[in-house]
């Protein structure tokens, strides 16, 4: 008899959860949500999230709240979701790095594949090399012999390991067979700082973050890693125009929730993200921003998911090859 109580009182209990786990993704967002950015503000993930939170607020009904995470390479970030309450809540925007990460970071205390939930692809966002203002190369040529003949005391930022600017760092100083002074920030905005302040040489970034500072003229340019010319920097030839025929990096822009939260929470954000990437406001800033909105047939979480499989197994051996690891 005691038995059948106690089988009782947990079946009981666990039907009590189920109907408050439901009742609470029935009403969800009864707060507000927090979309955290592993990066500093003012770089150009930070940038895109911010557009996609604020329409976002306004499908959920409430307030999209963006918290900058930086440090290791976003990893900080990263983890912090990774590890929260799988209520959604509390949610990721990350870009490529996180599947670098995998093979980057010898001690991560998260998978990516495992621990987060997929919600969709933002946007692939083109990079531009760029250098100070009054850095001597005037050209992709100028730039390849100048940098060779000063290698030592060149400096290229980047956002720390494992980021955009060190990947597409990492593929130029291969492609031109020349290592250079590297300098980690915690974000592409306190590199973009000293760059636009002469305290570094040059760096690879987003057209999300370096757009503006080209059409200010407070950068040089060199070129983009895109396939073809960028529609809001016509003038700036690709890097394959520019000499670098197989030189592409595409930073994709990704959205998560921890691994566990309930499929009608991930559906509502799911529904929101999509209605935010179809609005014409969005793509207009997005264009601005030198991108686009990803198309509609590869925002789906299931695309995401085989998307970051795929990267991971993609970078790995590049990685490797490079030898570059952290801890």
């Amino acid at each position: 008899m005691k038995l059948k109580s106690l089988l009782a009182a947990a079946t009981a209990a666990a039907s009590a959860l189920v109907f408050a786990s439901v009742t609470a993704a029935q009403t969800y967002p009864t707060k507000p949500v927090t979309i955290v950015v592993p990066f500093a503000a003012g770089g150009p993930t930070d940038t895109v999230t911010r557009l996609v939170a604020q329409n976002m607020s306004k499908t959920l009904g409430q307030t999209v709240i963006v918290e900058n995470v930086g440090g290791a390479g976003g990893n900080l970030g990263n983890e912090k979701v990774a590890k929260a309450a799988p209520d959604g809540y509390t949610l990721l925007l990350m870009h490529i790095g996180i599947s670098t990460s995998a093979t980057l970071y010898r001690n991560l205390r998260y998978n990516a594949m495992t621990d987060l939930e997929p919600i969709g692809l933002v946007t692939t966002v083109p990079m531009t090399l760029i250098a100070k203002k009054d850095f001597p190369p005037n050209n992709m040529k100028e730039l390849v012999d100048y940098v060779k003949a000063n290698k030592a005391k060149v400096s290229y930022a980047n956002a720390g390991v494992g980021a955009a600017s060190h990947l597409c760092g990492m593929l130029f100083m291969s492609t031109i067979q020349t290592d250079l002074l590297t300098v980690p920030y915690k974000g592409t905005g306190p590199a973009m700082n000293d760059l636009l302040g002469g305290q570094v040489d040059f760096m690879c970034d987003q057209t999300t973050n370096t757009t503006s500072q080209i059409k200010g003229g407070k950068v040089k340019v060199y070129g983009v890693t895109s396939k073809a010319r960028v529609a809001s920097l016509p003038d700036v030839p690709t890097m394959a125009e520019a000499g670098f025929k197989d030189f592409e990096v595409g930073i994709w822009h990704g959205m998560w929730a921890p691994k566990g939260t309930p499929k009608p929470v991930l559906d509502k954000l799911v529904a929101a993200l999509n209605t935010a990437l179809n609005d014409a406001e969005i793509a207009k800033r997005f264009g601005d921003l030198g991108t686009a909105p990803e198309a509609a047939d590869r925002r789906g979480p299931e695309v995401l998911r085989a998307h970051l499989k795929s990267e991971i197994e993609k970078w790995r051996p590049i990685i490797q090859k490079a030898g570059v690891y952290a801890d």
